[in-house]
């Protein structure tokens, strides 16, 4: 038993510091091999915890390369918050114009129940009852279609006492000059309404590589007006329309095409003239 004990003995170890002139014992430590490997285990988890807390609590954390700061954080959260309100404004322009195409080729118009509805843009299919929105715009184009705002004893009146009906509301991309660009584009989403401007018959109605879907109407007192880059023609040549009545639908066709929008044309007499000071777009 006695020798079993002395195997087992624990060494024990010495760290001693002298002074080197005089040979005097300054300091000395005394330990054992687990109590070196529990020590030094023990300094570095001290200093492990001393270096996350400068680094997490301290604005020593800022020098770190990529390490966000308040101004950076306080960026990126307005960028969010305008990228969830353009998603929101993108989704109610798909709807919109959605529902003015369903309108337009007689089909049954989306049913949108709330403002969470319009968040999930998910499209109802449903032959439900049609929603309140839904049916006061039917009725609104209806209307348009049947309304006619020209008079057959303004036809000796000159050009600047008609009153035209706006082919589309938008926003004028590019306007008049009389020399390079003779007429007038106007930005709207895919899908919108074009309009005849006044009472009269479709002399061209078709596909043109440069200018896509394009139609053309002859008015009276000389005035013609052309409406090009449609996705869609609604009216075909010899139909006769009257203000206000929709004849096609925005696009972007056409090689000269940048985009979504119309090229609208105003012609009296022969002469291209500047639709904006005759009509209010």
């Amino acid at each position: 038993m006695s020798r079993q004990n002395k195997n087992h003995k624990t060494d024990h170890y010495r760290l001693v510091l002298f002074d080197n002139r005089i040979h005097n014992q300054l300091w000395t430590l005394r330990f054992s091999k687990p109590g070196f490997v529990l020590g030094a285990a023990a300094v570095i988890v001290g200093f492990s915890v001393i270096f996350y807390l400068l680094i997490a609590f301290t604005p020593v954390r800022l020098t770190i390369p990529g390490y966000p700061d308040s101004h950076s954080k306080r960026t990126a959260i307005q960028n969010a918050i305008k990228v969830d309100s353009l998603e929101k404004i993108i989704v109610r322009w798909e709807l919109y114009s959605e529902n003015l195409r369903r309108v337009i080729d007689g089909e049954e118009p989306l049913k949108i129940d709330s403002i969470n509805w319009v968040n999930s843009a998910a499209y109802t299919k449903t032959r439900a009852e049609l929603d309140r929105r839904d049916s006061i715009l039917r009725s609104n184009v209806m209307n348009e279609e049947q309304f006619e705002l020209s008079n057959r004893n303004m036809r000796d009146l000159p050009i600047e006492g008609i009153h035209f009906f706006s082919p589309l509301k938008g926003v004028i991309s590019q306007g008049y000059d009389k020399v390079i660009h003779p007429y007038i584009d106007i930005t709207a989403p895919e899908n919108s309404v074009v309009m005849s401007v006044l009472d009269g018959t479709v002399i061209l109605a078709g596909w043109n590589d440069d200018s896509g879907y394009t139609i053309t109407i002859q008015h009276e007192n000389d005035i013609i007006t052309t409406y090009k880059h449609n996705r869609k023609l609604l009216k075909k040549p010899g139909d006769k329309v009257s203000a206000g009545t929709p004849v096609a639908l925005v696009g972007g066709t056409g090689s000269l095409s940048t985009g979504e929008h119309l090229h609208f044309e105003l012609w009296h007499k022969g002469e291209a003239i500047d639709p904006t000071k005759y009509i209010n777009f």
